[in-house]
């Protein structure tokens, strides 16, 4: 009988970067008027960087990263602040 495994995976942990442009995008959104929640699902489900302003570099911060790198982030963060 085949059992169904849980996968693991691992990630760089070594780029503390990640915080910082989520931090510092979010800023320049906010800035030009724009949610940068609603921006930053945008750019991370579409992968479109158009949903990320270029007001203060943000749109090359951003693309500095991979995707998988900011969610990593943003759900290690999540977790690790919960209540």
């Amino acid at each position: 009988m085949d059992e169904q495994k849980t996968m693991m995976f691992a990630f760089n942990e070594d780029k503390p970067r990640a915080n910082t442009v989520i931090r510092e995008v979010g800023a320049a959104m906010r800035e030009k008027g724009y949610n940068p929640i609603n921006q930053l699902v945008g750019y991370l489900l579409s992968g479109d960087p158009a949903y990320v302003t270029s007001h203060k570099d943000a749109r090359s911060k951003i693309r500095s990263l991979e995707r998988d790198e900011l969610l990593d982030e943003l759900v290690r963060f999540y977790l690790e602040h919960e209540q």
